[in-house]
C-alpha cells in the first residue's frame, strides 16, 4: 500500500491537474476569438481528460515504490489525452510527469533511468504534437516545438530531482561522518580509559609489590622471633605496622591522583629525592640495602623531569621488592649516578640470596609485570632499561634517564618535551 505521503502528493498533483484543465476550458469558453482550443467543461473530450488526470494522479501514489514505471504510464497519458481531443489544455497533464520524472531522479539513479526519462520525454513530445491544430506552420516547427517542450518538462523535473539528490546525499554524507568521527571518538576515549586502567594496574602493582614484599618478609621473621626473641617481635610487629601505614598512604594517593588533581604541596608526586627513604624502607624491611649517589644527582633530578622520576622512583622500588622476595638474605645496591650530563644511571644490584626464596604464588603480588611495567615506563620517557643476572649469581637493573638542562620548574615538562 502506498504511504500517506505518497497519497497526499498524488491527490494534490491531481487536483492541481484539474484545476488548470477548468482554467484553460474557462478562458477558452469566454473568449471565442481567444487562440486556445480546449473543450468545454462537461463535453465528452472534457470528461476524457479529467479521467487521464485522476489516472495520472493515482499512478503517482506509487512513484516511491515504482518509480520507472509509474513515470511510463503517466507519461502515457498525455498522447492519450491529445487523441481525446483535449487541444491546448493538454499542458495540464504535464504536472504528473513532472512529478513522476522528479521522483525517478531525487533518488541518485540517473544512468539507470536514462532509457524511461527518454520514453518519457518521446511520448510528452507526441502528445503535443498531436494537440496541436494543424495551423499550416511549417513542419520543423510542428516538430521541433513539441520536441523542445517534452525536453523541458522531462529536463527541469530530471535537474531538480538530480540537484535535490545530491544534496540529500551530502546531508546523508556528513551525516555519516559525524557518527564516524563519533564512534572514533568513543573509540579514543575506549582507549584511554583502557591506557589509564593499565597504568593503574602498574601504580598498583608497584605499590603492592613493594610494600606486600617486605611485610612478608617481616612477619616470616615475626613467626620465628616471638617466642625466643619477644622484644624483636614487637619491634617487627611495629616495622609492619608502619610499612602497612606507608602502602595505605600510597594507595590513598593513586586514589586521589585518579579521583582529582592532586594537591603538589600536600601530596608531591614521588621523585629522586625519595629514593633514600625508599631505600630505608627496604632496609627496615630486613634487606641488606645501601644507597651511593655518585657526582651531584640532585642537580639533574629538575632536568630529568617529573614522569622521569616517577619512573625512575617506580624501577628503584619494584627492583628492592625483587629483591627482597627473590634474593632473601642478598645485599642490594642502588646507585644513582649522575657523572655524565647528558644522563642519569639509575641502577640496582643485587647479589645471589643467602637463603631459600619464598616459592612464588599466584595469589602473592607480582605475577611478572615488574620488569613489563619497567620497560613500558622507559618507553614512555625515553629511557634505556637493561637488566640480566650478574656472573655471581645476582641480579642488575640499570636505568639510563635522559636529562634535558633546559627544563627550569620541577613539574614542569623541559623545552622541547610534550606535556605529561
Amino acid at each position: 500500500m502506498p504511504s500517506l505521503p505518497a497519497v497526499a502528493v498524488a491527490v494534490a498533483t491531481g487536483l492541481v491537474a484539474v484545476t488548470a484543465l477548468l482554467s484553460v476550458g474557462a478562458a477558452s469558453g469566454v473568449d471565442a476569438e481567444a487562440a486556445v482550443s480546449a473543450p468545454l467543461a462537461g463535453s465528452g473530450p472534457w470528461w476524457t481528460g479529467v479521467a487521464v488526470l485522476v489516472a495520472q494522479a493515482i499512478a503517482l501514489a506509487w512513484r516511491q515504490t515504482h518509480p520507472r514505471l509509474v513515470l511510463l504510464v503517466v507519461a502515457a497519458g498525455v498522447p492519450v489525452a491529445a487523441l481525446a481531443g483535449l487541444g491546448d489544455a493538454i499542458g495540464a497533464t504535464s504536472v504528473a510527469v513532472l512529478v513522476a520524472t522528479y521522483a525517478v531522479t531525487v533518488g541518485g539513479r540517473v544512468r539507470p533511468a536514462a532509457l524511461p526519462l527518454g520514453l518519457a520525454a518521446a511520448l510528452v513530445a507526441v502528445g503535443t504534437f498531436v494537440a496541436q491544430p494543424a495551423d499550416g506552420a511549417p513542419f520543423l516547427v510542428r516538430v521541433g516545438a513539441p520536441l523542445v517542450q517534452a525536453v523541458a518538462i522531462v529536463g527541469l523535473a530530471a535537474l531538480t530531482g538530480v540537484v535535490v539528490g545530491s544534496r540529500r546525499e551530502a546531508a546523508e554524507a556528513r551525516a555519516r561522518q559525524v557518527e564516524a568521527l563519533s564512534r572514533e571518538q568513543g573509540a579514543r576515549v575506549e582507549a584511554a580509559v583502557a591506557r589509564e586502567r593499565a597504568a593503574m594496574a602498574r601504580e598498583l602493582h608497584d605499590i603492592a609489590a613493594h610494600h606486600l614484599s617486605g611485610i612478608a618478609v617481616m612477619t616470616g621473621a615475626i613467626g620465628r622471633q616471638i617466642d625466643v626473641d619477644p622484644e624483636a617481635a614487637k619491634a617487627a610487629v611495629q616495622q609492619v605496622r608502619a610499612e602497612t601505614s606507608a602502602m595505605l598512604d600510597e594507595l590513598r594517593s593513586l586514589v586521589r591522583l585518579l579521583r582529582d588533581a592532586p594537591d603538589e604541596a600536600e601530596h608531591p608526586q614521588e621523585t629522586l629525592a625519595a629514593v633514600p627513604a625508599l631505600v630505608e624502607r627496604a632496609r627496615a624491611a630486613g634487606l641488606d640495602a645501601s644507597l651511593a649517589m655518585l657526582g651531584s644527582p640532585a642537580e639533574h633530578w629538575d632536568a630529568v623531569g617529573p614522569l622521569a622520576q616517577l619512573a625512575a622512583f617506580r624501577t628503584v622500588q619494584e627492583c628492592l621488592a625483587n629483591a627482597i622476595r627473590h634474593a632473601p638474605g642478598a645485599t642490594c645496591e642502588v646507585v644513582l649516578d649522575a657523572r655524565a650530563p647528558a644522563v642519569l644511571q639509575v641502577s640496582v644490584t643485587n647479589g645471589p640470596p643467602t637463603t631459600t626464596p619464598v616459592p612464588a604464588s599466584s595469589d602473592r603480588p607480582g605475577g611478572g609485570l615488574g620488569l613489563v611495567g619497567m620497560q613500558e615506563r622507559a618507553d614512555l620517557t625515553d629511557a634505556r632499561l637493561t637488566y640480566g643476572p650478574q656472573p655471581d649469581g645476582g641480579w642488575r637493573v640499570s636505568l639510563a634517564v635522559p636529562a634535558h638542562h633546559d627544563a627550569v620548574t620541577p613539574g614542569r615538562p623541559a623545552a622541547g618535551e610534550g606535556p605529561a
